[in-house]
């Protein structure tokens, strides 16, 4: 007999862990979190969050709190020997590239020791429980649901947990993939490397003064390479080298780290405060777990895919993976919808998994000076938004059209509108307010018609009674106070002003009707996308 029985267990209170609670909890459904640290991540890491992240964290209520914990607005990226130069290449000028025209989000610059405690809060205030300084023993799934023994460490009580769905969220070393016996791929273990906190007043006519992030390739570093960054403070860094056969975490003594980092901002005689030195080793690595589900068991983050820091995808994607996956679990464990929408989330995330690893792999061994090779990504897609905002879903969930190719990706600067593909931004104004189309979704399935679409109103109060469901309608162009002042809404969405488009609580377009002769077909577009 279980203690506790609850609705979704969540393993891992890091991002992806975190960020599947807050969204479960903004869909109704309370999670249980639990984590064998005990606290969220006190280590400054992952900085940024692109906008397509940042519009997800608007839609529960996050988006101003992670603006105010924001500190990399004014970081340049630069490769070089050193602080002092040579400098080879600096890429601020792509460090926040214009997005405007795909969202009104801003660029998000929190760390992950910021972030975590955020995403941790706003799920403890949408229902979510969550233990820290708790481990999981064992469990073992059936067809009903998940048995989960856990252990509080501190104490050594045990506890057994029932839950109707695992998430794990316990990153590449935590074991549920493991004992499930999910196998990975990829090229496995880059580096190793120590980091160290220090302080120091660096000349301001340096050439990488000021806030940065900077790949060092120098010689008289550890294995040439070494990586340094002051991206809240100026005079306060981190910096890591590599490991490698002649230099080990013991070899690296205080005065040791001292001539390290001398000889990485490039003054000899620099004055420097070390404030913390790492305990053990950093490995960076690329890999890709073989498949993210097993039953009754979902993956999420670092379980899913390890990639290298650079372009900082890791974070970005785990946050994404709560967000793409909540929807799902949320309307199957309230009843809305059939155990076949959770058959989507492979097909759909797991792509992108291997994508965002190539890219990863790409930024990591360029910024190295490395070739490629056939596994990592050749060039960014033109235009690189595509990653954010132009990379599809293809699945059971999605009712695709005729003509649909399968493309992967489309371009979000030339949007088509066709479901599968991410719902473009269209600017509005709704009761005298500038707002996105985007701000329209999210909470529920949502039907956008236009000024000649009042029969969808019907259309979709039937489908919702019979359903079960919430079903928002949203007529651009009527009598509602949401107008489209540049009268481009339904070229955008690839319907005339009579017809709707259908969209998921994930901002992906699930159906869509080019005129008002689909009304009848609606309901059963969303019995195919719910598997009801």
């Amino acid at each position: 007999m279980s203690d506790q029985r609850v609705p979704v267990l969540i393993v891992g209170a890091g991002l992806s862990g975190l960020s599947t609670a807050t969204f479960l909890g903004l869909h109704g459904v309370p999670a249980l979190v639990v984590e064998r640290h005990p606290t969220t991540s006190q280590h400054p890491k992952a900085y940024g969050q692109y906008p397509h992240v940042m519009e997800a964290l608007r839609l529960a209520g996050l988006e101003r709190r992670y603006l105010e914990a924001s500190v990399l607005q004014d970081v340049r990226i630069m490769i070089g020997v050193s602080m002092a130069g040579p400098i080879f290449h600096t890429i601020d000028e792509a460090l926040w590239p214009d997005l405007s025209a795909l969202t009104t989000a801003a660029w998000g610059g929190a760390g992950q020791d910021r972030s975590e405690p955020i995403l941790a809060d706003r799920a403890r205030e949408l229902g979510a429980t969550i233990r820290f300084s708790t481990e999981v023993v064992s469990f073992e799934q059936d067809d009903e649901g998940v048995t989960v023994v856990l252990r509080d460490i501190p104490t050594g009580e045990r506890s057994t947990v029932r839950a109707d769905y695992l998430v794990a969220a316990d990153g590449h070393r935590g074991g549920i993939r493991g004992r499930l016996g999910i196998g990975g791929h990829g090229r496995g273990l880059l580096h190793r490397l120590m980091d160290v906190h220090f302080e120091a007043d660096v000349p301001a006519d340096l050439p990488a003064s000021g806030h940065v992030l900077m790949h060092l390739q120098n010689p008289e570093l550890p294995g040439g390479y070494g990586d340094l960054g002051n991206p809240e403070q100026l005079n306060r860094y981190l910096f890591g080298v590599r490991l490698d056969e002649r230099t080990q975490a013991e070899d690296l003594t205080e005065e040791r780290w001292l001539e390290l980092i001398r000889i990485a901002v490039g003054v000899p005689d620099l004055p420097v405060k070390l404030t913390r030195r790492g305990e053990e080793p950093v490995e960076i690595r690329h890999w890709i777990a073989d498949r993210i589900r097993d039953g009754r068991v979902f993956l999420v983050g670092d379980a899913v895919r390890i990639v290298p820091p650079n372009g900082g995808f890791g974070g970005n994607t785990a946050v994404m993976d709560g967000f793409y996956l909540a929807w799902k679990l949320a309307m199957v464990v309230n009843g809305q919808a059939g155990p076949g929408l959770l058959d989507s989330y492979e097909p759909e995330r797991y792509p992108y998994a291997e994508t965002i690893a190539a890219h990863g792999l790409a930024a990591f061994l360029r910024a190295e000076g490395q070739e490629l090779g056939e596994d990592a990504m050749q060039a960014d897609p033109d235009p690189v938004s595509q990653l954010y905002f132009g990379y599809r879903h293809i699945s059971d969930a999605i009712v695709r059209e005729a003509d649909d190719d399968g493309a992967p990706m489309e371009n979000p600067e030339r949007p088509t509108g066709r479901p599968g593909s991410r719902a473009p931004h269209v600017p509005l104004v709704k009761d005298g307010a500038d707002i996105s189309s985007i701000e329209l979704l999210g909470r529920s399935f949502v039907l956008l018609t236009g000024a000649e679409g009042e029969p969808w109103a019907a259309a979709a109060a039937q489908a919702a009674a019979e359903l079960g469901i919430e079903l928002a309608v949203h007529r651009i162009g009527g009598d509602g106070g949401l107008t489209d002042p540049a009268n481009t809404w339904a070229t955008t969405y690839g319907v005339t002003e009579s017809g709707a488009t259908l969209v998921r609580p994930d901002f992906y377009v699930a159906w869509r009707s080019r005129d008002a002769s689909g009304t009848t077909e609606l309901t059963g577009a969303l019995r195919a996308v719910l598997d009801r």
